[in-house]
């Protein structure tokens, strides 16, 4: 291994260092952001860990059932594995972990790339640095459902490697001799093209492509590195690219499919043509803003209102790009780096810049994530230039003084960053607090009262989240989501009858809404209104055919009307979209055991412990099971778990005590008696009179 090399190795584990560092805060971050509770709190597949959930994410293709959105099954199952190993919605350490890992690994190969096209292994780290420090990088990695970002950025990165070392170029050609060529390291003994590493960036752009489809343009970004600093735009190049472009044109027509299916998108002929030119002109300078001058950022910027030249950012974005475009197509005539750079930035940027709407904000700082790399080149391209001493600023040509400055400037910078960093990070400890700070920036922007009440309600301040919602709903008296919520929070305060009306509002603004008519259906359930709950529960299965919560609880309502077959059938059917469903296996027992049929509810009792050890309700009712047929050592086994897995789990004591007394052990029976005494419980009484006899 070459020197440089060495040093490339040491200067990226430095950075990587500060990186994690200056991030560290993120992995204590408890914020859920808005649609956080479609990818973790209300997911059943990635609370259900497994091959079946897997393969689920990867085959449901044109109308993906536990997302709202575009086809992103390696993202998914990315978060699977997370909740696999101990990640929750009270403890997002595991998911902030890895998100990080990817961050800091795609800093890393930031880094190696900015050497392999400019040769500088202090700058490519500096930039690097200025990179992984940036306070435009948080939410990707505190904000759980942004995983996306992160891992089709990290193969991207992987893509872009292996194309530069399919192109077989290891440094930059210099316009007019301003960087002179150099070997760079990472270099083949042949020095011809190799196709397996054409092959890999292919397979590395599929993967990315999978994880989330704003990677699509990736091809053209590869045509422009090879306009600069390749240098090698050709016939050949472009010919090369097909492949890419046939696989980007699929997953375009998967995405919006998939996008149109699940969550709805806006054409621009929707809403008007002319909206997109002023769109592109506010979205160009203000994403260049942020990122020169990242304070006041949020994860949510709103439309300006109005959308027109009357409107100051839009006026200046309109103004702004004016400039910008002529300044950098004249800029072609000394160097192809800041018209490049920055177009390579803007067509990455382009599948999220609204076009085609998709979300209610106009920006947010994930999507500038991978678009960035094209600003980096270009500041990288300038700080060799500068560090090389070859613009001939002033009479003073000394290599070593310019070196130093352009250190000086980064470490500048790099401070600059990891204080708004850190500052930053600050709000992102809690959901309440991360919607309140966002709340300052854009004080009536109902979407964030909206999750500002989803906040309350995941701390359980549910009267709080009435009167957030109900303020919502003041401003905006169509906002089909704020009428569910509060129908949630209803539920949540135990109000059943006043949450009926607000989910009936949500369906006649959106008859569409699934999740509205199965939470009337609970609603229904609740208040014994059996049959009401049924119709409900079917209409949200016939809006969404795979709604596994929906089968579950029209199995409840058919149990309470007495209709056992129908039971079993709705608990089968959502069995038979997630075999691992234990408590649908624990319902199928509690049905074969209303029809008498107790060995069938032992099975299925054992079922749902075998998917799910901790269940104590089960154990407990394996217990009851086994003592009806008389097999109370098995019995008291069962028992014995169930109250190991809730000490406070009286009906188990009682029933404990009960077998104990059964099987002859009255010592035993007598401390369970003493037990339920402690926990207060009249049981206590019913087993001392049965100690009596």
């Amino acid at each position: 291994m070459s020197s440089k090399n060495v040093l490339l190795a040491i200067l990226i584990v430095c950075v990587c260092a500060a990186v994690i560092a200056v991030h560290w805060p993120a992995l204590s971050a408890r914020a859920l952001s808005f649609d956080d509770d479609g990818y973790l709190v209300y997911n059943a597949l990635v609370k259900n860990p497994s091959f079946f959930s897997a393969w689920k994410f990867l085959s449901q293709v044109f109308e993906p059932s536990t997302v709202e959105g575009y086809y992103q099954p390696l993202a998914m199952i990315s978060l699977m594995f997370d909740y696999s190993i101990g990640g929750r919605i009270e403890n997002l350490l595991p998911f902030h972990r890895t998100s990080l890992a990817l961050h800091t690994v795609n800093t890393a190969l930031v880094i190696v790339l900015l050497y392999l096209l400019f040769g500088e292994v202090w700058i490519a780290a500096a930039v690097g640095l200025l990179f992984g420090l940036h306070p435009m990088t948080v939410e990707t990695i505190t904000w759980v459902s942004e995983r996306k970002t992160l891992i089709t950025s990290f193969f991207a990165l992987w893509s872009f490697f292996f194309y530069l070392r399919y192109t077989n170029k290891r440094s930059v050609i210099s316009e007019r001799n301003i960087i002179p060529a150099g070997a760079v390291g990472f270099q083949s003994s042949s020095g011809c093209f190799t196709w397996g590493f054409y092959v890999a960036c292919l397979f590395f752009y599929l993967l990315a492509l999978m994880s989330k489809p704003t990677s699509i343009p990736l091809p053209v970004l590869m045509l422009l590195i090879d306009f600069w600093p390749l240098k090698r735009l050709k016939w050949r190049s472009v010919f090369e690219k097909i492949p890419f472009f046939i696989l980007g044109g699929i997953f375009t027509v998967i995405t919006y499919v998939s996008q149109t299916r699940t969550a709805g998108s806006i054409l621009p002929t929707e809403v008007g043509i002319w909206r997109i030119p002023l769109i592109l002109c506010h979205n160009i300078i203000f994403y260049l803003y942020k990122i020169i001058w990242p304070v006041n950022l949020s994860s949510h910027y709103p439309f300006p209102d109005p959308l027109s030249l009357f409107q100051p950012m839009v006026l200046t974005g309109v103004i702004g790009t004016c400039i910008l475009i002529p300044l950098l197509l004249i800029s072609l005539r000394w160097t192809r780096s800041a018209f490049t750079g920055w177009l390579f930035f803007f067509v990455a940027i382009l599948p999220a810049m609204q076009i085609i709407g998709f979300t209610f904000t106009i920006a947010s700082d994930k999507f500038a994530y991978i678009p960035s790399f094209g600003l980096l080149m270009v500041l990288t391209y300038f700080l060799c230039a500068f560090a090389k001493n070859q613009f001939h600023i002033s009479y003073l040509r000394l290599k070593s003084f310019s070196s130093v400055a352009v250190i000086v400037f980064v470490l500048m910078l790099a401070s600059a960053e990891s204080l708004s960093t850190r500052s930053y990070l600050i709000h992102w400890r809690d959901s309440v607090s991360l919607f309140e700070y966002m709340l300052s920036k854009a004080p009536n922007a109902t979407p964030l009262l909206n999750n500002l009440g989803n906040a309350y309600c995941k701390f359980g301040r549910y009267q709080d989240a009435v009167e957030a919602y109900k303020q919502v709903i003041n401003l905006t008296p169509d906002y089909a989501g704020a009428h569910y919520n509060l129908g949630i929070a209803y539920s949540k305060l135990g109000r059943y009858q006043d949450a009926i009306e607000p989910f009936k509002q949500a369906i006649r603004i959106n008859p569409d809404l699934a999740d509205a008519y199965s939470n009337l259906g609970n609603a229904c359930l609740k208040l014994s209104r059996w049959q009401d709950a049924i119709d409900n529960y079917k209409q949200a299965i016939r809006i969404k055919p795979g709604y596994i919560d929906a089968y579950y609880n029209i199995g409840q309502a058919f149990i309470g009307l007495g209709r056992y077959d129908e039971a079993l059938r709705s608990f089968n059917q959502a069995i038979k979209i997630n075999p691992g469903f234990a408590e649908a296996h624990y319902k199928i027992g509690i049905v074969y055991g209303k029809l008498g049929s107790f060995q069938e509810e032992i099975e299925s009792y054992k079922k749902a412990i075998s998917i799910k050890s901790d269940f104590a309700g089960a154990h407990y009712n394996l217990g009851v099971a086994r003592g009806v047929l008389g097999r109370h050592q098995e019995a008291i086994n069962s028992f014995k778990q169930a109250v190991s897995i809730k000490p406070d789990f009286i009906e188990a004591h009682y029933n404990l005590g009960v077998s104990y007394l059964i099987t002859g052990d009255k010592d035993a029976s007598v401390q369970e008696y003493k037990i339920l005494k402690t926990l207060g419980a009249k049981h206590a009484n019913q087993l001392y009179n049965l100690l009596q006899k």
